[in-house]
């Protein structure tokens, strides 16, 4: 790669990148996201046969609590893909340690309320916050081989995350360690994956000291609050369905959603993909990503329409194939989401001010529809959420054109290391 004369990185485009290698970081990429769902899938299955109902109950409690607390670490993880891929390498590791114990602080500070509200053991709260921890450190070197390219490698980062986040509970319900014990074990698993991503991160050639200016707390900040705008709104039509849908009609609806889920998650590798370009202000990998992830959205939507019935008796049982009629409508809200999903990490990439407010706003219209004009019913609540999902798709891709492009950014060191 060219230097000036005084030994700064020159000014590039991203270098071009193989079809083949694409391809394959691609496939990594996805493989490491069906793992670590799967691994995520099977601990609450696996922990339903080993312990008895209130045991049950407060190992998925304490599951639950840390994705919600680990989310600013996703958010970490966008910032550091985005300014590593403008600078190249910087020293992130204060930013990521600063969010890593507000976030395990938190739960920590909650101990009291987390004991009395939801009846856990404060040992329980207390592994859940190092296990949180851990979680958002580990996102800070994915961040690093994300803003690289270096996409094989960040596959093999994130199962080495999903191992650590479960393989300590999973290992410690087979061994009949009980609720703490297993929790124990995960903690302790979780406590290593940084130090295993670690030496993932090494660069494969040698590099001189950075110079690239710090993460900034605000991009963190940027990053964390368009995660959170992204999981409120891809749950918010299921939480409303709870609380205003008689318990068959809810119950319905929660089916329904795992199709929507699948269409939002299923194309999201073009977006990790993409981001690194996006930071250097390409536009071209932007059309590409939203062109494979409409493609991929409209294959689930026909597919959906055409075997509408499968599709509901695959995701709840042969109870809710009557359902069927709605499976495209419940696929093309996931669809949307997904541009949206596109779009969001675009304007995070572009430096666009509060790049997530069309989804706060969005968020805020679709409550306010479903509690003042929405039927009370699956049809009157699945037509409002996918109203606000094509309104708040046509927001953002309104402002991501009218976004001038950034200047060009310095290429990453790292950037042709596909490895």
């Amino acid at each position: 790669m060219s230097r000036t004369d005084g030994g700064d990185v020159a000014r590039t485009r991203p270098e071009p990148v193989g079809v083949r290698a694409l391809g394959t970081a691609g496939l990594a990429v996805t493989a490491a996201g069906i793992l670590g769902n799967g691994l995520a899938y099977v601990a609450p299955v696996l922990a339903a046969r080993q312990l008895d109902a209130a045991d049950l109950s407060a190992l998925a409690t304490a599951l639950g609590l840390i994705a919600i607390a680990s989310v600013p670490g996703f958010g970490l993880q966008l910032a550091v893909a985005v300014h590593h891929a403008r600078h190249g390498h910087s020293d992130t590791r204060r930013a990521a340690l600063v969010t890593a114990t507000l976030c395990a602080g938190a739960l920590v500070a909650a101990t009291p309320l987390l004991t009395t509200a939801l009846r856990l053991p404060v040992e329980v709260s207390i592994l859940s916050a190092v296990t949180t921890a851990a979680v958002v450190l580990s996102c800070r070197p994915l961040g690093e081989l994300q803003g690289g390219q270096r996409f094989v490698r960040l596959a093999v980062g994130m199962v080495l995350l999903a191992a650590g986040r479960y393989g300590g509970v999973l290992v410690g319900l087979l061994l009949g360690l009980g609720l703490t014990g297993s929790l124990l074990l995960g903690a302790v698993s979780a406590v290593l994956t940084p130090l295993a991503l670690a030496a993932l991160t090494r660069p494969t050639t040698a590099t001189a000291a950075p110079t690239a200016p710090p993460l900034g707390a605000g991009r963190i900040l940027t990053g964390c609050g368009a995660t959170l705008a992204m999981l409120v709104v891809s749950y918010a039509d299921l939480l409303l369905a709870r609380q205003l849908l008689p318990a068959g009609d809810a119950g319905a609806y929660a089916v329904g959603t795992v199709l929507t889920k699948g269409a939002l998650w299923a194309p999201q590798v073009a977006t990790v993909l993409a981001l690194p370009r996006l930071a250097r202000g390409d536009r071209r990998s932007r059309t590409v990503a939203l062109a494979l992830t409409g493609a991929c959205g409209l294959l689930l939507v026909l597919a959906s329409a055409s075997a509408g019935g499968l599709a509901f008796r695959l995701a709840g049982g042969p109870d809710y194939t009557h359902l069927g009629g709605y499976a495209p409508l419940f696929a093309a809200v996931g669809a949307l989401y997904a541009v949206v999903f596109v779009l969001l990490n675009a304007a995070v990439a572009a430096g666009v001010r509060w790049p997530a407010a069309p989804l706060w706003a969005g968020s805020v219209v679709l409550v306010v529809t479903a509690l003042s004009i929405a039927p009370r019913t699956v049809a009157g609540l699945l037509w409002c959420a996918l109203g606000t999902a094509v309104v708040m798709t046509l927001a953002m891709a309104v402002r991501a054109w009218a976004t001038p492009p950034r200047a060009g950014q310095p290429a990453s060191p790292d950037a042709h290391d596909q490895g």
